[in-house]
């Protein structure tokens, strides 16, 4: 088929489309809709390339029989046609814009409608809600246009094409266009139409669009105006109802603007989402419109709504699934917002394209702020030969071959989400550099539209100073380092908004440092929030193992290229939406009440209130317990006071402390008061916990006066110890015990530094892999021994190396045995400090594969780090093997339990049980370090025929620099010097 070169000429972006409007379904004054929806099985050819594509498939009277047929909407990937691709900053073709492949994939959709009489005289229009990557439309075999832009909405008026009874509709699709080269987003690439077809039968004259904006004013009046714009002679009555659809005021009109002005008016918030009606009659049509009266701008660098100093807690999202791909229905999409409501967001960036069209009234009836971004991406310039982010990212854009097609993205997405007041900022795209096109863009946003703010992370990176950048009002970056933060508002003088329109990289293990950043966003007024990146892993459901395991396919595993591996495996929930362990971290770091320990013989607490509009006595309750070590004390409810949204109030808790040794932990949860649409009443929405008393050092337990020490047999290399019923060895050259037996069972010791990388452990890595720190072994310098009535003590002098590298650490070693085969282990160790920080330090033990029992008393349930931790408390916790096992779809490193006292497993008849004077880091697995560490996906784990446990001085933190800042130093194996003691009974 031989088509118009649209699809390669910059300056053809659409053909026969109508004007940008917003979105809205038009009724009839029936209430009968004026939208048909087409979606449905269509007729369906996959080709190579346009021109193999029969050339009269468009017509009426072709014989399609012989096609397939596929669900419209959907993505022809998810059905078996061409293959899945994901790459991330490489562009999937070569680079020569804007010309794209010969080779390129082509769609041929046919369907047919069928049109009354009175139907057919009315004007009828084709929307298609979203098509990737560009099309061509026939109707009756004669070609009606062209259009681009994958993620926004394009229709078409095809009045003088159609007639009364059935008509054909022909679509054809192509994989890539010049358009590609503006679509390089980090995700999945997908085609087809995979959006919903509407045809929308109007009378001759109609509302073609119109415009709503809200405004406050003194004394709690609010101010709602529309603009209409007519298509012929209307003429429009509006009205405008509250939630009990009683009539709020009169629509004055002045110099073609309706004004209603709404006494008492209620506001609309994430927190509060309280929506008016808009209808707009004329004599033939009934249009509706939910209005949110709200009112956001910027004063002295900070941002408010409503005139409240409000912190995005938001997230990025893209339309993904493992089966649908890039058709997502509003079922899916409401599953995704039910679960960041539970999960305490409160906003979101559509990233980084519009999402479906009704997805904002989502987000307007539940609650949550977005950030509308256009979409654009262009940042596969960056993997050109000689390209860097400074000096050529923003080359496509300055260049001019883009200028149109970036404005016409733009106002795609303003225009049409303009009516919704979930919609606060709007973003002019996603790294794609500055130039004259997105100060083009930029200006013309901010002057249609000066009721929002508007950012671009990209801006940042031109430091040319060429470009007007005023239109833009935050100061928007990408994975700013805590001490750049701080460097910012450290800056003398006035200065944007500060923040992070990506940021805590939610890759695999992680992320781990929420809470740094949380205490930042706290600290500065003009820090106003952040968005983790991202919402959900990117995957494709490739079917189910022999195992039961669902088999994940990520970059790579559809024998494509280029492709970014696992990088699209980064979100805060799996594939099929069950949470990550890092969800549950961010939900009570973001928690909307915070507690701080005022007395603690009193047992006084302040609660801050941390929602931006509600009291927190009318949205929270709480409930607390006080346990000992586990051991429960006594639990009860608290009255909340009331306190206004940013202060804090103080409660008292009826506490009596015990006079013990152990770990007195205080534990106040929050749950929700009322129910909301997504969230029902009782939910729980965070928690803090305190150390009331207890000691930070612990004395082990010692032997007793009637102990008799085991013996010791002394051989070339191994010390046999001996006691009743155990026999243990120590090699001399190692400085550990090789074996460990007693009860029949066999136990094997290790000393370990080197973890199953995470994700974001990915760059790291190769330090520690550089350092061959996965090679490590021990040999001692010294080891002496002595037997005095009660114990052996065995010390070494050790030194921790690998081969072709220098010494990692040197340490002494004290092992006592006493008779009952209690081992205590005292290390002082000096670390080389040239060498990178250790992924952990401790020691490893193989067990015997039936020891599936598993307790502790530390923190729990979920796995925690040192920097991840705030969704765990600390208890008294009972598992088992398999359940301590976080089943990443990579396999890497998880099931850390951190600061843990005791931990103990067995098979309820043998077992070990370690203790700490200090704490110690505890995970058990029935996968081995290797395993973890080698095999590419989850469903190719194979378990050992023993059980991993460590126990760590220190386990290295997981952060989030699989994208996101290095590893923060605290929460580095990084200590110089230090001295751990732990014990070990059987």
């Amino acid at each position: 088929m031989k088509l118009p070169n649209y699809y390669e000429d910059p300056n053809t972006l659409h053909v026969g489309t109508c004007e940008n409007r917003s979105y809205y379904i038009p009724y009839g004054q029936d209430l009968n809709s004026h939208a048909t929806l087409l979606s449905g099985d269509w007729r369906f050819g996959y080709y190579p390339y346009p021109e193999a594509v029969p050339a009269d498939f468009i017509n009426p009277d072709f014989d399609d029989s012989s096609m397939d047929t596929i669900p419209v909407p959907s993505c022809w990937q998810c059905h078996g046609y061409d293959y899945h691709q994901y790459t991330n900053v490489n562009y999937p073709i070569p680079f020569d814009p804007p010309y794209v492949p010969k080779e390129n994939a082509s769609g041929a959709y046919r369907t047919t409608f069928t049109l009354s009489a009175e139907a057919a005289k009315q004007r009828n229009f084709l929307y298609f809600e979203g098509v990737d990557s560009c099309f061509y439309v026939w109707v009756n075999g004669k070609f009606v246009g062209y259009s681009q832009v994958s993620h926004s909405s394009s229709e078409f008026e095809i009045s003088s094409f159609v007639n009364e009874g059935t008509n054909t509709l022909a679509v054809l699709v192509l994989k890539w266009c010049d358009g590609t080269y503006l679509e390089d987003q980090d995700k999945l690439r997908m085609s087809g139409i995979f959006r919903d077809v509407l045809l929308l039968t109007r009378p001759k004259s109609f509302v073609r669009d119109y415009t709503v904006r809200t405004f406050l004013k003194d004394g709690g009046a609010g101010v709602v105006r529309v603009s209409v714009e007519a298509d012929g002679e209307i003429s429009p009555v509006l009205t405008l109802c509250d939630a009990d659809k009683n009539p709020v005021g009169e629509a004055v009109l002045t110099d073609g603007v309706y004004e209603f002005t709404v006494s008492n008016a209620k506001l609309w918030t994430a927190e509060t989402p309280y929506l008016y009606t808009l209808t707009i009659s004329t004599a033939d049509e009934v249009i509706t419109q939910a209005v949110g009266i709200r009112e956001v701008y910027i004063k002295d660098g900070v941002v408010y709504v409503n005139g409240q100093n409000l912190k995005f807690r938001g997230t990025n999202r893209h339309d993904s699934d493992p089966v649908t791909g890039y058709t997502i229905s509003k079922e899916q999409a409401i599953r995704d917002l039910t679960l960041m409501k539970q999960f305490n967001f409160n906003a979101i960036r559509t990233s980084h394209y519009p999402n479906a069209p009704w997805f904002t009234e989502l987000c307007d009836r539940y609650g949550f702020y977005v950030i509308a971004e256009s979409d654009i991406e262009m940042h596969g310039y960056l993997s050109t030969y000689h390209s860097d982010r400074e000096n050529t990212l923003g080359l496509l854009d300055e260049g001019g071959v883009f200028t149109e097609a970036v404005l016409d993205r733009v106002q795609r997405n303003v225009i049409r989400d303009k009516n919704h007041p979930s919609v606060l900022i709007w973003s002019l795209g996603n790294e794609a550099g500055f130039g004259y096109a997105y100060q083009n863009a930029g200006r013309w946003t901010k002057e249609y539209d000066p009721t929002r703010l508007t950012h671009y992370e990209s801006s940042t990176w031109d430091h040319s100073n060429r470009f007007d950048k005023s239109m833009l009002d935050l100061y928007s970056r990408m994975y700013a380092t805590t001490e750049e933060v701080d460097s910012y508002f450290a800056e003398e003088g006035p200065k944007k908004p500060f923040i992070q329109c990506e940021f805590v990289h939610a890759m695999g293990n992680g992320p781990g440092d929420i809470e740094d950043y949380y205490q930042q966003i706290m600290k500065y007024d003009g820090f106003c929030g952040g968005f983790v990146w991202e919402w959900c892993d990117h995957a494709v459901n490739q079917g189910v193992a022999e195992n039961g395991k669902t088999m994940y396919g990520y970059g790579g595993d559809f024998g494509e290229y280029p492709h970014d591996g696992n990088f699209c495996m980064d979100g805060l929930v799996y594939p099929d939406r069950t949470p990550h362990t890092g969800v549950y971290e961010w939900k009570n770091v973001v928690r909307p009440v915070r507690a701080r320990l005022v007395d603690a013989h009193k047992v006084t607490l302040a609660l801050k209130n941390m929602l931006d509009f509600t009291d927190m006595a009318d949205a929270i309750t709480l409930s607390y317990e006080c346990k000992a070590d586990g051991e429960l004390l006594c639990s009860g409810e608290i009255a909340v006071p009331s306190t206004a949204p940013h202060t804090e109030s103080e409660v008292t808790i009826p506490v009596t402390l015990p006079k013990t040794a152990a770990d007195c932990y205080l534990k106040l949860t929050y749950l929700t008061k009322t129910a909301h649409e997504l969230v029902p009443a009782g939910h729980e929405v965070g928690f803090d916990q305190f150390l009331l008393s207890g000691s930070a050092v612990r004395r082990l337990n010692s032997v007793t006066d009637e102990a008799t020490a085991p013996t010791v047999t002394e051989g070339d290399r191994f010390l046999t110890v001996s006691g009743e019923g155990f026999t243990y060895q120590y090699d001399t050259f190692t400085g550990i015990f090789s074996s460990l037996e007693r009860g029949g069972e066999t136990i094997s010791m290790d000393y370990s530094i080197f973890r199953a990388p995470t994700d974001n452990d990915r760059n790291i890595r190769e330090e520690w892999e550089r350092a061959n720190y996965h090679h490590s072994q021990t040999r001692t310098y010294t080891t002496e021994y002595a037997v005095d009535g009660q114990t052996v003590q065995i010390t070494s002098t050790v030194n921790l190396c690998a081969v072709t590298v220098q010494s990692i650490m040197k340490f002494t070693v004290i092992w006592t045995i006493d008779g009952a085969g209690t081992i205590t282990c005292k290390i002082d160790a000096k670390r080389n400090t040239d060498m990178p920080y250790l992924p952990r330090f401790g020691v490893e033990l193989t067990l015997p594969k039936s020891w599936q029992q598993v307790s502790y008393l530390g923190y729990g349930p979920q796995e925690c780090y040192i920097d991840k931790h705030h969704l765990a408390w600390f208890d008294a916790f009972e598992s088992t093997v398999e359940d301590m096992h976080e089943d990443y779809i990579k396999p890497q490193e998880n099931g850390n339990h951190y600061h843990c006292r005791k931990a103990s497993v067995g098979n309820g008849t043998n077992g070990v049980t370690a203790y700490a004077a200090t704490s110690f880091d505890f995970s058990v697995s029935n996968y081995s370090d290797y395993e973890l560490a080698v095999k590419k996906h989850n469903y190719e784990l194979e378990e050992s025929d023993f059980v991993t446990m460590h126990l760590d001085y220190k386990n290295s933190g997981v952060g989030s620099n699989s994208c996101g800042p290095q590893l923060l130093p605290q929460y580095q194996m990084n200590d110089k010097e230090f001295e751990w003691e732990y014990q070990l009974k059987f």
